[in-house]
């Protein structure tokens, strides 16, 4: 064992992730606990079972205990680091947790009441079991810290935007890890205005100009932008407020969240599902899920003043080509245009030589491991 290994933890509502990086970066084993509080399921390596797992707190010593039994014991580990959603606007980098970055988390709950609660037990329980092991913060909004006030800022009152309701971005570890491998992909360059579409049961678009967000389709939350898995996307306030009125704030949340998308609209979250048959509302849910991400990847290009490259990421942006098809035929007029052979494939590189159309698989847990390493001075 290295004293580099970094253990990097994603807390889910329902799941704890965790990975363990070696000195290279490399992966050297995954656990995960998925249904914290119900029928949970430990998996590591191959190997997956029932545990019991009632908090993420016992979730977590499950996922040590696995790892530990497999050659991984904890005080042989040099550092962890923390996927954490939401930094609100003190958090523009990743931070090492102290109690001040502790409270500075539990201040952001109102912001990400979803996440930051989990992202802060897995953190806290981490710190009970190794008070002495240096945790470190990675946080998703930070990527979008650079997006300029005209584009972050909500046209509400000062008190309002105050409170900090206005535009915060996500996906940012995701964009922050591409456009730190995009040159290696492109002969050493970064091209100057890149349209970053992270596209799965999550969806976003990013304009990254001169590698910095300048403007992204997530906002105040993550239910803002393009079609999702289960998300509505964009929709106008007083359909939010009527759908408050008529089922209740708790009732209209959850149809936002989790009963709309492509669920509503298909009947299935997973695009794999939905290309798998031939009906008229799957054929509906794909398409609207690819016109949306095209005409807001228009507001993109705009707040970048044109294009350079487009990249695909996430799970759909790696392995659905109908979707980066519709996509890119959407953009035509722009000059994208894709090899229908190479897009097929999945190759990393898939236009017919004109604007460059990349696939860059998501990386965001070994980002996650380098800037651990970054923070401690490794």
């Amino acid at each position: 064992m290295s004293e580099h290994t970094i253990l990097v933890i994603n807390a889910g509502s329902s799941s704890i992730k965790a990975a363990l990086f070696d000195a290279g970066l490399d992966v050297m084993m995954r656990a995960s606990v998925t249904e914290i509080g119900g029928a949970s399921r430990l998996e590591i390596g191959t190997e997956v079972g029932p545990c019991s797992a009632p908090t993420h707190q016992a979730a977590l010593r499950q996922v040590l205990a696995a790892l530990a039994r497999n050659g991984y014991p904890l005080d042989r580990i040099r550092a962890a680091g923390h996927r954490v959603v939401h930094g609100g606007q003190n958090f523009t980098r990743p931070a090492r947790v102290d109690p001040a970055v502790l409270a500075g988390i539990e201040a952001c709950i109102p912001l990400a009441p979803l996440h930051n609660p989990h992202n802060l037990a897995a953190i806290r329980a981490l710190g009970d079991l190794a008070p002495d092991l240096p945790q470190v913060a990675v946080f998703d909004t930070a990527f979008h810290a650079t997006v300029p006030e005209i584009a972050a800022r909500y046209a509400i009152p000062d008190g309002e935007n105050a409170r900090g309701i206005r535009r915060y971005g996500f996906h940012g570890i995701s964009y922050a890890s591409l456009v730190e491998r995009l040159p290696d992909a492109l002969d050493g360059r970064l091209p100057g205005r890149v349209l970053a579409l992270h596209l799965g049961n999550g969806a976003s678009i990013c304009a990254i100009r001169e590698g910095r967000s300048v403007a992204t389709t997530m906002g105040y939350s993550p239910l803002s932008g393009l079609t999702m898995g289960t998300r509505a996307g964009d929709i106008d306030g007083n359909a939010v407020l009527r759908l408050a009125e008529i089922h209740g704030i708790e009732a209209a949340a959850r149809i936002l969240n989790r009963e709309s998308g492509l669920v509503a609209l298909g009947g299935a979250s997973d695009m794999r599902v939905l290309h798998s048959r031939a009906d008229a509302a799957a054929r509906f849910a794909i398409e609207h899920f690819c016109y949306w991400a095209a005409r807001h990847s228009g507001s993109m290009i705009v707040a970048m003043g044109g294009l350079d490259a487009i990249v695909f990421t996430g799970g759909i942006g790696e392995n659905d080509a109908e979707a980066r098809g519709r996509i890119c035929a959407h953009l035509a007029w722009l000059g994208v245009e894709i090899d229908p052979a190479r897009n097929e494939r999945n190759e990393a590189r898939i236009d017919s030589g004109g604007l460059p159309v990349l696939i860059l698989p998501a990386a965001e847990e070994k980002h996650i491991a380098q800037q651990t390493r970054q923070v401690l001075g490794d």
